[in-house]
């Protein structure tokens, strides 16, 4: 049978996206379920948690530090075994954590649980990133990437519907099913994952040419032997070969000694490839993704059912207009998606602030005013699925150079964690005690985004991975906005140039050989004729 059913181009990059998608509908779908779970009597009940605020944000913020180690973990293993060995693990582990989970009946199973399935969730969302852009053409990888954080966004949305309807079916049902549904996207995975090409940067880097021009080939629809795929090919061995001889080693790195082979930029691309995703995290999310109906309950003051169904609409709300990210990824730019959506995030949190102010219960329209930050909850979901839930995802794996991909997406992703795990902590106790100024603190954090990105971040929009390693080995400035090369959505014109020279280069290399080979051919036929003829004579 011809590899990958005899899929190629679109089609093979089609099911790549399919199961990184899936994994990240699960990341989703883990992020909303315990939302709807912590507020559903019989898990109380069942765990002995009623009225336990502290104990509740535990066993719920414990799965990010499971996820902290997971990523961790892909850090340290994720180059040997590559990303498809390293997702099936991480499903795998993510199966026994469902498990434990699904069948807990106290706090310190479903804590062995929620770390359990943890640590293979961070395993997958440090690697699917980089899968699907080391398999995708240039001008898909930006939408592609955003169109699984979309499909994350579906899992949250799932997850809120599922707890929403199964609060109805009371008993332990009504939280064990949802839990254990979960499985639905991890058959999936084992069903995609084995069959599908490897990245063939990973490939390279590990020496194995031929199989991964293959893989490029394949995934481009061209023969091996055409002058693009040889362009490519080329620029990713230059690339990795570079990175070989520049290499610094890490305990130079964290001592911030790397002397004259500093031209790679390897801390300052970790730093903003960790700073996009600690920004994610700080832009206040999970406060709500978490949380939502807790918060609807205990700072709008709405009823338990209420607040289930305003959350379960509201992700509904948040995964349509996170569409909005898929055409305008590439159009806009990482940096400008960035920048418009933090400031749209500060405008939504800083009126929720003054909302719940003046819904105090001491001021006579307090209902009216409580009613009104509802909508700028829904408002702010919008902002953040345009520009905030997938761009952080998508950026380790692009600013990162090839020897320091994995590496880079993994403590990107233990950035998120940690920060997750932080924000998910501290947000129920945080409400109980500070009421509305809570809510301050998300203002600050996102009115602080815009002239971070601005001045720090360069754009990856329509730029092929190596042209960003050349970027950062000619300029080492860190305040990128006042290079155009740096800041502009559309491919600088030297790389265009460069790379239309290579592939001419690699046209006119096969023609002389063919040529050279006709030559030769034509030169023998010649000399065994005017053998023939002497031997005549």
């Amino acid at each position: 049978m011809a590899p990958y059913f005899g899929l190629k181009g679109g089609w093979l990059t089609f099911w790549v996206t399919v199961a990184c998608a899936t994994d990240m509908t699960l990341f989703g779908y883990d992020q909303g379920v315990f939302g709807g779970v912590v507020v559903t009597q019989d898990f109380l009940d069942t765990l002995k948690l009623d009225g336990k605020t502290t104990m509740i944000s535990t066993v719920t913020a414990i799965y990010d530090i499971g996820c902290f180690f997971g990523a961790i973990l892909a850090f340290i293993i994720g180059d040997r075994l590559g990303r498809k060995k390293s997702i099936l693990l991480g499903t795998s582990i993510m199966a026994v954590g469902a498990i434990l989970q699904a069948a807990s009946f106290g706090v310190p199973e479903m804590i062995v649980g929620r770390i359990v399935g943890g640590i293979g969730n961070g395993i997958n969302t440090a690697t699917a990133p980089i899968w699907q852009g080391e398999t995708s053409k240039v001008s898909w990888r930006g939408k592609l990437v955003i169109i699984e954080m979309i499909l994350n966004i579906a899992g949250f949305s799932l997850s809120n519907w599922v707890t929403y309807g199964m609060s109805f079916a009371g008993g332990g049902v009504s939280w064990r099913f949802p839990i254990a549904l979960q499985f639905l996207f991890i058959f999936i995975l084992y069903a995609t994952v084995p069959w599908l090409p490897e990245s063939p940067r990973w490939l390279m880097a590990r020496g194995d040419i031929k199989q991964a021009n293959q893989i490029l080939a394949d995934l481009e629809d061209m023969e091996i032997d055409s002058p693009y795929i040889q362009a490519s090919s080329n620029d990713i061995q230059w690339a990795v070969e570079y990175e070989r001889e520049n290499a610094i080693r890490w305990r130079d790195l964290i001592r911030g000694r790397t002397g004259n082979q500093g031209g790679t930029c390897t801390i300052r691309r970790l730093v903003l490839g960790m700073g996009s995703q600690a920004m994610q995290q700080f832009a206040g999310i999970n406060v709500t993704s978490y949380y939502l109906p807790y918060v609807l309950i205990n700072s709008v003051g709405l009823s338990n059912s209420t607040s289930r169904l305003l959350a379960a609409c509201n992700s509904v709300s948040y995964l349509l207009f996170s569409l909005i990210g898929i055409p305008n990824v590439e159009r806009w730019g990482r940096r400008k998606m960035m920048m418009y959506a933090a400031t749209g995030q500060c405008l939504c949190w800083m009126f929720i602030t003054i909302c719940l102010r003046y819904a105090e219960p001491e001021i006579a329209a307090h209902k009216q005013w409580a009613s009104a930050s509802i909508a700028f909850f829904f408002l702010y979901y919008v902002f953040f699925g345009i520009g905030w839930q997938g761009v952080p995802w998508l950026y380790p794996a692009e600013i990162n150079s090839m020897s320091m991909r994995t590496k880079g997406a993994a403590l990107g992703t233990a950035t998120n964690w940690i920060v997750n795990f932080m924000v998910v902590e501290i947000t129920p106790p945080g409400i109980s005690s500070l009421g509305w100024k809570f809510y301050i603190i998300w203002t600050v954090f996102n009115a602080a985004f815009v002239p971070i990105v601005y001045l720090f971040y360069p754009e990856t929009a329509d730029r092929s991975l190596e042209d960003l390693d050349r970027y950062f080995i000619d300029n080492h400035d860190i305040f990128v906005y006042k290079y155009p090369e740096a800041i502009s959505s559309k491919r600088p014109f030297e790389y265009v140039e460069r790379e239309q020279a290579e592939v001419r280069r690699q046209s006119s290399i096969k023609t002389g050989d063919v040529v050279a080979a006709v030559e030769a051919h034509r030169r023998t036929l010649m000399e065994k004729d005017h053998t023939e003829k002497i031997d005549q004579v």
